[in-house]
């Protein structure tokens, strides 16, 4: 499967995004006001976004959570009826341009648009592709018991089972060892 630049970033900044969820009532919220928003907005290059307000974050919270139903969906369908909605309603304006020294690529979002309408049409149409492409399963959740985090599995043979391997997988695999060690140990 071919992914171009903006689509590549585009899929780590849903990615993130959806990351900055609580996992539970007892943890943090990753965006949890304007200021963070606005880092986020930084660090991910999110381009033509304007002063940011307390109604931005509020909509980039509920766009986050219909991100994150995209990536718990069931099957292709689910996702892209999800997406379907998630898309429409960001008004999405195909446009190419060439900004900030990137060649030649498409922008999904209508000029002048918020920026929960921004990350829902790129972030958005960057996951229909991988509907499109029958590749929804590749849109996963950590197997780690402690982590429900979300990431896209890019490995060739589709068998990336968390979100870093050298933090939950290595974790479980030292896990798994010391068990067979203390068991062969009796």
């Amino acid at each position: 499967m071919l992914i171009t630049h903006d689509t590549r970033c585009a899929l780590d900044t849903v990615v993130d995004l959806v990351n900055t969820a609580p996992e539970d009532d007892s943890a943090a919220d990753g965006l949890p006001d304007v200021a963070a928003l606005a880092d986020f907005v930084r660090s991910h290059a999110i381009s033509d976004v304007g002063v940011l307000s307390e109604f931005d974050l509020s909509a980039v919270r509920k766009v986050r959570g219909r991100f994150a139903g995209i990536f718990a969906a069931p099957d292709a369908r689910s996702a892209a009826g999800m997406i379907n909605e998630l898309v429409a309603a960001a008004g999405t304006t195909p446009r190419l341009t060439d900004h900030d020294d990137y060649d030649w690529h498409v922008h999904y979002f209508a000029p002048g648009a918020s920026v929960a309408d921004h990350l829902a049409a790129d972030c958005g149409m960057a996951l229909a592709f991988f509907v499109v492409a029958g590749e929804q399963e590749r849109l996963r959740r950590c197997e780690a018991p402690d982590c429900r985090r979300a990431f896209v599995d890019l490995s060739r043979n589709r068998s990336r089972r968390y979100c870093d391997s050298r933090t939950c997988g290595n974790r479980l695999h030292v896990a798994a060892y010391r068990a067979r060690r203390k068991e062969a140990a009796g």
